[in-house]
């Protein structure tokens, strides 16, 4: 019987690894409260990857976008899998953000990848690149883009105005030019837009080092990072067990939690379900 609420879906990722045993326990735990579907079928040995659980991953995260289109589900949450084991079973996206993207008619460019944890929240202008590409690849579109999906998504979890800090790509966020002159050409520019188009509070260009540990401590509600281990670093550091990858720019919800398949604790009973339940219960939340 659907209960109150929209129905999220839940693709358990690779057989192999985690993904089973935690979704099986976020039924569990809240199959009663909220409308929960399992999307896709199979098994396999724990914490033994093959070709054929990779495929039923990839069947899975399939089945997840018809499910969607077709309005069975309004949101879906992913297990973790192996993009190593994707590509062998000729799944050619860098990640599941790119291909959700891809499924509903979005350019990569025009969505974001975000980590939401219980004491940072951060959105990253560029996602899986190299540090080469990112750094020389950076554009101010990019940081409104994601500053301006974090805003959203922070109204959205009831923050009314916003207050958005914007790392600089140096150090010290480049020292008026001594350190580089990214924070000028790039960030400044973004920043100037942010604040003639959005009622978010904007700060920046901040100094890398030292913003996280201020938004930790309240000064800010989120944190826009320059490329991907600027942001994720802090993000795993601080809230590894509960922080929520989640795909802002679609026109549906999509969240997943922050980790990997870890193939060496499948089976035994050791991995924690924490983020794998935050994200059930955030994607719950963004349905509007």
């Amino acid at each position: 019987m659907r209960k109150n609420g929209p129905v999220v879906g839940v693709t358990w990722g690779d057989p192999a690894g985690v993904g089973p045993e935690l979704a099986s326990h976020v039924f569990r735990k809240l199959g009663r409260s909220l409308t929960l579907r399992r999307v896709g079928h199979g098994q396999s040995r724990p914490g033994k990857p093959s070709l054929a659980g990779a495929k039923l991953a990839k069947e899975a995260l399939l089945e997840s976008v018809r499910l969607l289109k077709s309005g069975e589900i309004q949101a879906v949450v992913n297990g973790p899998v192996s993009k190593e084991g994707l590509g062998k079973a000729g799944f050619s996206f860098p990640g599941q953000t790119e291909f959700y993207a891809k499924a509903f008619g979005v350019r990569p460019d025009d969505v974001s990848m975000m980590m939401i944890g219980p004491r940072l929240r951060v959105a990253l202008a560029s996602t899986h690149l190299s540090l080469r590409k990112a750094v020389l690849g950076l554009r101010a579109n990019q940081i409104v883009r994601a500053a301006k999906h974090l805003g959203e998504t922070l109204k959205k979890l009831g923050v009314r105005r916003p207050r958005i800090a914007v790392c600089g790509m140096n150090p010290h966020a480049g020292e008026n030019g001594k350190f580089g002159n990214e924070e000028k050409i790039v960030v400044e520019p973004a920043i100037q837009e942010l604040k003639r188009k959005t009622d978010f509070r904007i700060s920046g260009p901040e100094s890398p080092d030292a913003v996280f540990r201020r938004a930790c401590k309240g000064e800010f509600d989120g944190v826009v990072a320059l490329y991907h281990d600027q942001g994720l670093i802090p993000a795993k550091l601080l809230d590894f067990d509960e922080t929520v990858n989640v795909t802002a720019g679609l026109p549906v919800v999509r969240c997943s939690p922050d980790h990997g398949t870890a193939f060496a604790l499948a089976g035994k009973g050791k991995a924690r379900a924490d983020s794998f339940l935050a994200a059930v219960h955030l994607a719950r939340r963004l349905v509007q």
